[in-house]
């Protein structure tokens, strides 16, 4: 099969034939029909595999943090070579996708085979001709969705989980600063759950488009 993965070290990308992935007990092995590319996070984290060591520690100061107190307990040059073969290893690429599912774990209750799902979680829901993912990672796509709508279920959930986080309820005016598709999926949500929404962005497409 086909996947997607980045070099982290050189920061390129390839599209490489690898093997289909074992489905674990508490998994399901997913054919996918579409994963989404997401502009912001997906982009960030693909410009920053094509920066330079300096680059990436500069971009990165909490790895960096890491990193040394990691080598004050081990060695710097033990620390060094273990992060530059982490840079080595093909990270694969994409956290939100959608598919079929054709193999169920021993464990797995929730799915059978032939069921359409979403998929999301990172190093999971790649893009990939087929993933494996955690029972818990998986929902049935209902029967008016469509593949391609159910393949942004993770920026659905990042949306709500903001929303969840702000503690609201029914009624609150509120505001969302920012109408990219985060925005937009968050003033959806706040509209449905009964909420006064006001919206702000600096780009005057992105609030005719929220309007």
């Amino acid at each position: 099969m086909f996947q997607l993965v980045q070099n982290y070290r050189t920061g390129e990308i390839e599209l490489v034939n690898v093997p289909i992935p074992n489905c674990g007990s508490n998994s399901v092995l997913v054919k996918n029909h579409f994963s989404l590319v997401s502009i912001g996070t997906e982009r960030s984290i693909i410009e920053l595999g094509k920066k330079s060591l300096l680059g990436k520690a500069r971009a990165r100061p909490d790895l960096v943090k890491r990193f040394l107190d990691k080598a004050k307990k081990e060695g710097f040059l033990k620390t060094f070579q273990e992060a530059l073969g982490r840079l080595d290893n093909p990270v694969p690429l994409g956290y939100s996708s959608a598919g079929v599912v054709v193999e169920v774990g021993k464990n797995v209750h929730k799915f059978s085979v032939g069921d359409k799902v979403a998929c999301v979680g990172a190093g999971y829901a790649a893009h990939a001709e087929y993933i494996t993912v955690p029972e818990n990672l998986c929902c049935k796509i209902p029967e008016n969705v469509s593949f391609e709508e159910a393949s942004f279920g993770m920026l659905g959930i990042i949306a709500l989980h903001g929303i969840r986080c702000a503690n609201l309820t029914f009624g609150e005016r509120v505001a969302v600063i920012g109408l990219g598709l985060i925005g937009l999926l968050t003033v959806q949500i706040l509209k449905a759950y009964g909420c006064v929404v006001a919206g702000f962005d600096i780009d005057p497409s992105k609030v005719d488009l929220a309007k």
